[in-house]
Order: structure tokens, then sequence, then C-alpha cells
């Protein structure tokens, strides 16, 4: 049962790789050379030998076109150039974390204003923050009592952040996610990045 799922896994994914040469059965192609110019519908043998002697692939681009389109091209230069794309493209991609800070419905200012201070450098790093005030034993008979505080903290950070999720109640806790403005996301500095390195 598994060697069957391991074969289907492994036609998908050859599936997904376009034919090239000898693999390209259909009787003619409608034939793209290697500059992008069209040279008309040409039977695959004759397609296959205009390739060889320019000293390229021929590769099926569009298998579901009547006739199928192949183009002539360095298919290994191709793939290379395909695989640095990809990887340049996850390279900018910018990765958002969700970071927690826990408050307690009894939170001192002290503790307060040092929980403020994490929140603020999580959402200039860019980063999203869920708070979760967490309730214990009574104090679950005061919920407007963590509620209070989640306001005052969205009041505290409007300048810097947006409701992302409006408080809401999930057993004992209380949870409200909040996102940076992108105006105040600092950006990071090169020359810092630099010194951490060394």
């Amino acid at each position: 049962m598994r060697r069957k799922a391991r074969d289907e896994e492994v036609s998908a994914i050859a599936a997904q790789e376009p034919r090239l040469n000898d693999e390209i059965t259909t009787r003619e192609c409608r034939l793209i050379d290697f500059d992008g110019n069209q040279l008309g519908i040409l039977p695959t043998a004759e397609a296959k030998r205009i390739a060889e002697q320019a000293g390229y692939d021929l590769v099926e681009i569009a298998p579901n076109a009547a006739p199928p389109v192949c183009r002539i091209m360095d298919y290994g230069k191709f793939k290379y150039d395909q695989a640095i794309k990809a990887k340049q493209a996850r390279k900018n991609q910018s990765r958002v974390e969700v970071k927690e800070m826990k408050f307690r419905p009894k939170i001192d200012v002290g503790d307060y204003t040092t929980k403020k201070k994490h929140v603020l450098r999580f959402l200039e790093a860019g980063n999203k923050v869920k708070i979760t005030i967490m309730f214990r034993g009574r104090e679950m008979a005061h919920p407007d009592l963590g509620l209070s505080i989640l306001e005052r903290l969205a009041d505290d950070l409007k300048d810097v952040a947006v409701i992302e999720n409006k408080p809401k109640m999930e057993g004992r806790n209380m949870h409200m996610l909040i996102a940076p403005i992108p105006a105040a996301v600092k950006k990071k500095d090169p020359k810092k990045e630099e010194g951490k390195d060394e």
C-alpha cells in the first residue's frame, strides 16, 4: 500500500516537470526557437533535430495545447535561473511572528509599564502581539478588570498599533491581538546587523 502511494507521489512530481527531447511523444508540435520566434507547426522529430543542431533541449512548455507548444532552450540553465528566482523570493519575504505578553487582572503600575515597553519593542520589530489576561479563582467573576487593562493598553499604544482581534474571553483567559502600524515599524539598520555578526 505504501509503495503504491510513493509511486503516485513520484509520478505527481514528475508530472510537474515538463517533458524533454525524447520524452515528447506527440507527432507534431508548435515550435518556438531559442530567441522566442515562432517557427510554426513541425513534426516533433524535425523539431528535435533542429534543437540538437543548435545544441539545446526541446522542452514541451504547453502540453495541453493543440498541437502542444515546444521551445528550444538550455533546460539546465533555465532550471538554475528558476531556482535562483525562487531563492530570491524567499529571501525578500518578510515573516511576521506573533509574540505573546501575559498580564494579570491585578497588575501593578510598575509591572504594567515594563510589560508595555516589551510590547512596544515587539511592535517596533514588526511583530504582532497577542495580549493575554490570565484569571484565577474568584477573578473570573470580574472580567471587566481584564477588559479595562486591555483597553488601557490599546489606548497607550494607539500611535503605533491597531487592534486586529477585539478582546474576547476563552476559558480562564481573555485575549486581544494587536498589529503594528506599518509607519511605526523601525527599519532594520544594516550597520547594526553587521555589528551583531562580528
